[in-house]
């Protein structure tokens, strides 16, 4: 049969990305705890295409999601990325894999067991000299009480529930949970799926005690980030969902910018 997408362009333009999106498949995702925990991704792969050809072949990227049965690791990532360039005959590929991180968490107080769900994101990226480059992200939630409010109140302050977006670039690898416990660190209080009266109590109160506006929360993440010799490249953004306001407070840093922390 004839093979349209073979065929030449005579159009002269390149194309930077091409592929398929947003395929849900399995994973396995390495879990400190549990060594492995079995997920469903969310699933992005692109190739580059020359200026002479005409398209690429789509089907091949999901054989290549078979052939590898998804594992996420740095290793898994290279392999797959160098099988996509071959496969493909494209000079560099770049892959995107989304998913819902588990992890058991207890509450504070009563040790009630809960399973926090964490969407994260490996995206990674061959360049035409074989040169891989790996960004790990995670999304988490936490909480925030505001200094302003609790400095004018006469009793009480408002609160309201937050998320943090850290991407990472390292030398050695990051453990998922390592990021996360770095992110509920420099907030006024970590959110929990499964809270008594005691743990109530108890996150309330650490929160009036601790409170955070946007700019602090993202600052203290960028200071831990900056002393980390395994980290060479890092952004973090926080957004506040507003208990008082019609709008979300949001701040944003990345080591791109040279400022003094």
């Amino acid at each position: 049969m004839k093979d349209i997408q073979n065929q030449p362009d005579d159009r002269n333009i390149p194309i930077n990305k091409v592929g398929i999106k947003n395929i849900r498949y399995p994973i396995t995702v390495m879990d400190r705890k549990n060594s492995y925990q079995h997920t469903v991704a969310t699933i992005n792969m692109y190739v580059d295409l020359p200026h002479n050809s005409k398209g690429t072949h789509m089907s091949r990227f999901v054989e290549m999601l078979h052939e590898f049965r998804p594992e996420v690791s740095l290793k898994s990532f290279s392999m797959i990325l160098d099988q996509m360039k071959k496969d493909l005959n494209a000079a560099s590929a770049h892959i995107e894999v989304t998913f819902p991180y588990f992890i058991r968490k207890e509450a504070p107080v009563s040790k009630s067991p809960g399973m926090m769900d964490y969407t994260c994101r490996l995206i990674g990226y061959s360049d035409p000299k074989g040169k891989l480059d790996l960004i790990s992200e995670v999304v988490v939630p936490v909480s925030s009480v505001c200094p302003c409010s609790k400095e004018i109140s006469d009793g009480g302050a408002h609160n309201q529930r937050g998320e943090v977006r850290l991407a990472t670039r390292f030398k050695k690898f990051i453990w998922i949970e390592d990021m996360i416990k770095l992110v509920e660190g420099a907030s006024s209080c970590d959110v929990y799926s499964v809270l008594k009266r005691v743990d109530e109590k108890w996150v309330t109160e650490k929160g009036y005690n601790n409170p955070k506006f946007v700019e602090d929360i993202v600052r203290d993440i960028a200071k831990a980030l900056l002393e980390d010799d395994n980290i060479t490249w890092f952004s973090v953004s926080v957004e506040n969902f507003e208990s008082i306001h019609h709008h979300s407070a949001y701040a944003f840093i990345t080591s791109d910018q040279k400022r003094n922390i």
